[in-house]
């Protein structure tokens, strides 16, 4: 059985290992992009719009997980921090400042 991760900064490096392959960042990316824009959408409309933010984000990234990364997404086992990391990543990337981070976990840029 795997080592559980008990801190978050143990989590960082292994979360950006468990997304190596630039697609699978890619579709976290729009997916994460798509609950943003909905949540906007739903702050102001309300209704239905509030269930298009959990469904674009997890959608995508799962998608991503089982279609191209080939692994099981870390949100089943750790879903706070890969919430977080989530959208640290992809402010980090919007931001052009992912690289430096991916290079410390040893993923290819």
């Amino acid at each position: 059985m795997a080592r559980t991760i008990s801190t978050y900064r143990e989590f960082w490096p292994y979360y950006l290992r468990e997304h190596a392959k630039p697609q699978t960042r890619a579709i976290h990316y729009i997916g994460t992009a798509l609950s943003l824009w909905f949540l906007f959408i739903a702050l102001g409309a309300g209704g239905w719009w509030w269930a298009l933010v959990p469904l674009a984000g997890y959608g995508f990234a799962w998608a991503a997980h089982f279609g191209v990364e080939k692994n099981r997404p870390a949100t089943f086992t750790y879903p706070l921090w890969s919430l977080l990391s989530d959208y640290r990543m992809f402010f980090l990337w919007m931001f052009d400042r992912l690289g430096p981070h991916l290079k410390r976990a040893g993923v290819a840029a």
